[in-house]
């Protein structure tokens, strides 16, 4: 069967897979940073205990389109869910083994595991979206958005499995999640989906779209400029200074998430224009405002404003307009990739992604350590700034044919 022609049945299958990894994922991604946080860990070496986690992501994403596209997507979509089960059991060992090294290597076995599941879901939706107008950006926007929503969740979550039932516990509870879901998830898709005729070769995962490049290096930046305050620096910032609890703390950045998560999912109704789907043009646009806002909150807080509200009010104008950019970089992959190579040119495309968000991670640590949240707000805008000077060298158009120079 031509699986542009499952539809519907096939994208709420590819969803629902995603749905379920993604609480797991956001949950041990917090249970990690509050836990270490409360043996006494530093702010540099909890964004370590990330650093494979990121770095493998890079590696995942650029080997991860290759096997898909020789394999399939069924057969990673499989292997991912059963190392994230198997990290999570990981860290489920007496305290004394939780070494960072040892939390290195099982947050490594994570960031495959994520990487292989967003690279099998992205894909996936671009083969069954069919050529339905403006289907690819609706149906992108939403399970991304909804991801994000549900990686939220995860969030609170974690936070909240660790105020009740202590960190091995909620390891074991997601772990279980995850045992129903990849039963669930070996049903249903076609066996092969993705899967290129012949044996394509590993170099051909490199993008020779002039578009593709400049778009994977602005969404290295762009998560960069996230991460590098979001990942740490935040968290520690509203535990350490403003004196949160483990349950505040996740339920606020839990609803930072759903909330960013669902207006991702709205963005093509928010930028609906006599149905005319994002250009190179419209991430530009996108990334400027973005720039603005984390300087902003740096001049609040510099202005001695009360430190919680301008958080509070600042994360959630960034988490609205990031959501927008995050959503039209999502399209325009999608749009830019060739159908036959989908997987190939995602998987590329987020090897970028992960680089940024390892970048930032590691940033967000050390940067908090030496000039506290300011000095990670700043490089948040410098970041963002990045974005912008790629963006403006995007298409114009739909597709990759055309590349305005500069």
């Amino acid at each position: 069967m031509n699986p542009s022609t499952l539809g519907l049945a096939a994208y709420a299958r590819i969803t629902a897979n995603y749905w379920a990894f993604t609480i797991t994922d956001g949950a041990i991604r917090m249970l990690v940073v509050l836990y270490f946080h409360q043996l006494g860990y530093s702010p540099l070496e909890i964004a370590l205990l990330f650093l494979f986690y990121e770095f493998f992501g890079i590696v995942t994403n650029l080997a991860g389109g290759w096997l898909a596209a020789r394999l399939g997507l069924n057969t990673t979509l499989i292997s991912g869910t059963l190392l994230q089960i198997a990290a999570l059991l990981m860290l489920t060992v007496p305290e004394a083994w939780l070494t960072v090294a040892y939390v290195m290597f099982a947050q490594a076995l994570s960031g495959i595991a994520k990487d292989l599941n967003k690279m099998n879901a992205k894909s996936g939706v671009k083969l069954v979206a069919g050529d339905v107008q403006g289907r690819l950006f609706r149906w992108v926007a939403w399970l991304t958005g909804s991801k994000n929503a549900l990686k939220g969740l995860g969030f609170f979550v974690g936070a909240a499995l660790l105020y009740t039932v202590g960190f091995r516990g909620a390891l074991v509870a997601l772990a279980a999640l995850l045992v129903a879901s990849l039963t669930l998830a070996a049903l249903g898709l076609p066996r092969g989906l993705g899967r290129v005729g012949g044996k394509p070769k590993f170099t051909q995962m490199f993008a020779n779209s002039p578009a593709i490049n400049v778009l994977s290096a602005a969404r290295f930046f762009l998560f960069g400029a996230r991460d590098v305050w979001f990942v740490v620096a935040l968290p520690v910032f509203l535990s350490a200074t403003l004196g949160w609890n483990h349950l505040q703390v996740g339920a606020f950045l839990a609803l930072w998430i759903i909330g960013y998560g669902i207006v991702q999912a709205a963005v093509p109704s928010l930028l609906a224009r006599r149905g005319v789907d994002p250009t190179g043009l419209t991430a530009r646009f996108w990334a400027l405002v973005l720039m603005l806002i984390p300087i902003g909150i740096v001049i609040a807080l510099e202005a001695g404003l009360h430190p919680g509200a301008v958080l509070i009010i600042g994360l959630g104008v960034f988490g609205i307009v990031f959501a927008i950019n995050s959503a039209v970089h999502s399209f325009l992959i999608l749009d830019y990739a060739e159908a036959d190579r989908v997987a190939m040119k995602v998987g590329f495309y987020y090897m970028a992604n992960a680089g940024g968000r390892l970048v930032g991670t590691v940033l967000s640590g050390w940067i908090f350590m030496t000039h506290g949240l300011i000095g990670c707000l700043i490089a948040s805008t410098a970041f963002v700034f990045a974005a912008w000077m790629l963006s403006a060298l995007l298409p114009r158009t739909h597709g990759s044919r055309s590349l305005r120079q500069s």
